[in-house]
């Protein structure tokens, strides 16, 4: 926010305003855009533009011609919402006022463009399973680096553990049938790869203001259906796949036609349990008090890899029983 803003009063003519703000003018306002018409107490009563003042007459009171339906922002808003009022007002400047109502400065669409784009940067490194770094990339310390990288990587793998406990819980059954173990990066990478798209949506989403919390259930209605349709989609990509290694190599044996479905199953349950877990943690995060941000794209991918394994086998053990199992 900055204090150096034009300031006129209303008992003011145009011409009265134009040689009032030229002084102003002298001492490095911030903008010259709007002028902001003010009573004795500094509280806002209007805001004229400088074009209006050169075309109107030079006897018209500012109080007749201001306009008096002006935005503004208290002084203890977030600077990501007053990017927000600025954006959606297509506004130049935006005043900012006291619990009082008087006004202590503007904020200029200039200065919110780095706002916008620091909390961008922040909202992507978080993303990325990290902590938001403090400076520049190149200014950052090493130590700095790791330890803010080091923490959710070690968070990441232990979550990963889960996953080497659930296939040790298999392990009967990937010894009698080998064959599964081909398709487990398929599955949980799709599975993985769905949760990202949707959590990465939905925070995008979350920030510029187009979803709310209370939209949870509409949003659950919209990813199973996504989901639905997306692992439909790569299910049937994984059972052609399957058909034409088969006839070309005979890679998987004469239970081919049943691992297939295993396999397209699985798709189709780990990448709408994907979507839906990717959609939903960053209303959880959010929920609990933390940035949204925090639900970050290789979390959501650890915790669907756990639950896609799961899926998998007991896909297989359905299907396959009584032919590998």
């Amino acid at each position: 926010m900055s204090p150096r803003f034009a300031r006129l009063r209303p008992d003011m003519t145009v011409d009265e305003a134009i040689r009032y703000l030229r002084r102003q003018a002298r001492e490095k306002l911030e903008t010259i855009y709007d002028a902001y018409v003010l009573d004795s107490e500094q509280r806002i009563k209007g805001v004229v533009t400088f074009r209006d003042l050169f075309t109107a007459p030079g006897d018209k009171p500012l109080a007749e011609m201001m306009v008096t339906d002006v935005i503004s922002v208290p002084d203890t808003l977030d600077q990501e919402a007053v990017a927000k009022v600025i954006a959606e007002h297509d506004l130049n400047a935006l005043p900012v006022v006291d619990v009082e109502g008087r006004m202590k400065g503007i904020v200029t669409v200039d200065d919110i463009v780095d706002v916008v784009q620091h909390e961008a940067t922040e909202d992507i490194q978080k993303l990325g399973g990290m902590e938001a770094l403090d400076t520049p990339y190149m200014e950052t310390p090493f130590l700095d680096m790791v330890k803010k990288r080091g923490g959710w990587l070690s968070a990441l793998f232990l979550g990963e553990m889960l996953t080497a406990s659930a296939m040790g819980h298999y392990e009967a059954e990937i010894a009698r049938a080998v064959v599964l173990t081909l398709f487990i990066p398929l599955i949980i990478s799709s599975g993985g790869n769905s949760g990202s798209q949707a959590t990465t949506l939905i925070i995008r989403a979350m920030a510029l203001g187009e979803v709310s919390g209370r939209d949870w259930w509409l949003i659950i209605r919209r990813e199973l259906a996504a989901g639905f349709a997306l692992g439909g989609l790569l299910a049937t990509i994984g059972v052609l796949r399957i058909f034409v290694w088969q006839s070309a190599f005979h890679s998987y044996g004469a239970a081919f036609a049943r691992i297939a479905i295993t396999v397209g199953l699985s798709l189709v349950g780990v990448v709408t349990w994907g979507t839906l877990t990717g959609s939903m943690l960053p209303f959880v995060v959010k929920r609990l008090g933390f940035d949204p941000a925090t639900a970050s794209a290789p979390f959501v991918a650890t915790l669907v890899d756990v639950v896609g394994l799961v899926i998998y086998f007991n896909v297989a053990q359905i299907t396959l029983r009584g032919v590998l199992l």
